[in-house]
């Protein structure tokens, strides 16, 4: 016979959350990026989809070319909306660093905002 025996322990909470100024920079964009970002998507994948959709319509001379067009065109909104989804989320990404990489600056004295002339 199996005998299974579960301990639960508490987790000490800190004293007092680190001071820094009341500000802890978050990777997660704003809202409306998120939104520019799913729209951007949205319009990757249409546009991909009419590409796809109008190259096997054109260069196709059977009539019965539909189902290898509406094939084409989802082949293509699917390409179209990953390659934006891919840069999309690249942007979003170096937004949360650059935001980030700003805060470092400002708390840090005497930083002047902008990068240090080379010598």
């Amino acid at each position: 016979m199996l005998h299974v025996s579960l301990r639960v322990t508490r987790v000490p909470r800190p004293a007092s959350p680190p001071s820094d100024g009341g500000y802890a920079p978050s990777a997660l964009p704003s809202t409306t990026a998120r939104v520019l970002a799913f729209a951007s998507i949205l319009v990757g994948g249409l546009c991909g989809g009419l590409i796809g959709w109008a190259f096997v319509d054109l260069t196709v001379a059977s009539d019965d070319s539909g189902v290898l067009a509406g094939l084409a065109g989802l082949g293509g909104a699917v390409v179209g909306a990953l390659g934006v989804a891919v840069v999309a989320t690249l942007a979003l990404r170096a937004m949360g660093e650059w935001r980030t990489i700003q805060h470092r600056q400002e708390g840090t004295p005497g930083a002047s905002g902008g990068q240090a002339p080379r010598q």
